[in-house]
């Protein structure tokens, strides 16, 4: 579920717990998490609405000023849901990525892991070439490094995020740059 930077930050904060949905069916469910910007979130309930039943307790939660505000926001077709949600705790891939040094097991153990990912691939082996890839290019668009391989982007952010769940890499504000862990990684 995409929730904005700053509906996120409300969230951390406490000032947000609750979001508003137009579904055909829920797209999360109690007890499901996602990892976000501002760490792990939990959905705690999800439910169907109607939006004559909402309140301005309603509209609070979600961190609208008020009624009107949470029910312009709520435009279109579909079932509206209430989601409440909660920060969980830190995204694991935080504390993963700052490791700067590897032991021979974690070492061998991703090199594991990347070589599944080159074997699955359509494209044959990749995971050296994008990391090699990011380290000389940190901060550079994914459109632009995509380009350099000759590579469709879509694709290529899938494969970036790949190497974001084994703590090698991490987003910037625009592109990306190896963590401390992809860099111990590519140092051997």
């Amino acid at each position: 579920m995409l929730i904005r930077r700053i509906t996120l930050d409300a969230i951390a904060a406490g000032t947000v717990t609750a979001v508003f949905r137009r579904w055909d069916r829920p797209r999360v469910r109690p007890g499901g998490t996602q990892r976000t910007p501002v760490g792990v979130l939990e959905f705690t309930t999800v439910e169907p609405v109607e939006p004559t039943s909402l309140t301005e307790q309603d509209a609070h939660a979600a961190g609208f000023a008020d009624l009107p505000a949470l029910l312009a926001a709520q435009p279109g077709d579909g079932q509206l849901f209430r989601i409440r949600l909660r920060v969980a705790g830190p995204d694991p891939r935080v504390e993963l990525r700052s490791r700067a040094s590897l032991n021979a097991e974690e070492r061998a153990e991703l090199t594991k892991r990347l070589d599944r990912l080159d074997r699955a691939s359509r494209i044959g082996p990749w995971t050296s070439t994008v990391l090699d890839l990011i380290a000389g290019n940190p901060g550079i668009r994914a459109p632009d490094l995509a380009a350099q391989l000759g590579r469709e982007t879509l694709p290529f952010k899938r494969d970036v995020r790949k190497l974001k769940e084994l703590g090698l890499t991490e987003s910037l504000q625009v592109g990306y740059r190896l963590s401390p862990r992809g860099e111990a990684y590519l140092r051997g």
